[in-house]
């Protein structure tokens, strides 16, 4: 993997069974949302209303995990969502769910329809390794609030991806950063897909390959590798 992802020791000792499995992509076909990312989306949706039947989207085992990581480590979960909760209750509305950008419409579709945080980075904007670690609390974390560029900083002891500029990604997955997200112009990126015991990495690994198969079919002739998950906990 030409980007080296590290998980430090602290989060590991937090969350044993964590699990995550990289797509690595080059030459893909960034633009507007299209009919067919906006299809995804929709049936997404549909998809995760089978799921739950009925139940709210914390109350599936995998998101009551992800709680339980959030409250370990100092963040309400109930104020500040996983990123696959979050986009779950969206989808559940009538409004149903955001349309980005065409690669952030086919992650968001898969993180939603199987109930698992993806992220996604612009390959080009990250700066040397990407760290999950817990935070001092000194990092810098630029983002942008009421129209204007700020730096905020995390609470120390939350857990946050990082490269070597600062801050990419706070509490865990909870809110993705300006700097490196995927835009209209991105063709490169590192795809992340997280998860947490009860969902076995089999399941996970699935869930991967049905991502890369949407990527191939949206970006012909792109690049895309998928990376054995890390580490490799039993199922």
């Amino acid at each position: 993997m030409t980007l080296t992802l590290t998980v430090s020791d602290e989060v590991r000792a937090l969350a044993p069974g964590f699990t995550h499995v990289a797509i690595e992509a080059y030459g893909l076909v960034n633009g507007p949302s299209t009919d067919g990312s906006s299809a995804l989306l929709d049936d997404a949706a549909r998809r995760l209303a089978v799921r739950l039947d009925g139940r709210a989207p914390h109350e599936d085992p995998h998101m009551a995990a992800w709680r339980e990581v959030y409250t370990a480590f100092g963040s309400k979960p109930s104020r500040t969502r996983n990123s696959a909760e979050a986009l779950a209750k969206r989808a559940l509305t009538e409004a149903g769910l955001p349309r980005i950008n065409l690669l952030v419409d086919l992650y968001n579709a898969i993180s939603v329809a199987h109930l698992i945080p993806v992220g996604g980075e612009d390959l080009d904007r990250v700066q040397g390794g990407m760290r999950l670690v817990r935070a001092t609390g000194d990092e810098d974390f630029p983002t942008v609030a009421g129209g204007t560029e700020v730096v905020e900083h995390p609470d120390a002891g939350e857990i946050v991806w990082c490269d070597e500029a600062g801050v990419t990604c706070r509490r865990w997955n909870w809110r993705q950063g300006p700097r490196t997200r995927l835009t209209e112009e991105s063709v490169s990126a590192i795809f992340l897909l997280e998860s947490l015991a009860p969902m076995p990495v089999a399941d996970v690994e699935t869930v991967a390959a049905e991502l890369a198969e949407l990527l191939e079919k949206f970006s012909p002739g792109a690049r895309i590798t998928v990376h054995a998950p890390d580490p490799a906990r039993t199922p």
